[in-house]
């Protein structure tokens, strides 16, 4: 019987990139959570390249890239809603103090 000959795919050129250094800061500036989903993905990238899983190395690429994003963004509306908020209340606090009669 006849074995099945599998040919080799050759790599892409070029690695995809891993987003390990965004990830990071946005695990320590922006959304603790979320950075570390990204973190677990984007050390994912390269150990897949290096073993020749090329198209897990591509969704793991795109995973992290996505949790990298998504904490980001969910760390600057956090940021945002912060400084509306003490904004506000110290508005608030000031008109009080102003128009409140003893």
């Amino acid at each position: 019987m006849e074995q099945p000959t599998y040919q080799q795919v050759p790599p892409p050129s070029a690695p995809p990139k891993n987003w390990l250094v965004e990830s990071i800061l946005v695990t320590i500036f922006c959304c603790l959570p979320f950075g570390i989903a990204g973190i677990v993905f984007a050390s994912q990238v390269s150990s897949k390249w290096a073993a020749g899983d090329y198209s897990g190395a591509q969704q793991a690429s795109k995973d992290a890239a996505k949790w990298t994003k998504i904490g980001f963004w969910i760390g600057i509306s956090c940021y945002v809603l912060y400084i509306i908020a003490v904004f506000g209340l110290g508005m608030t606090g000031f008109w009080m103090s102003r128009n409140s009669t003893y």
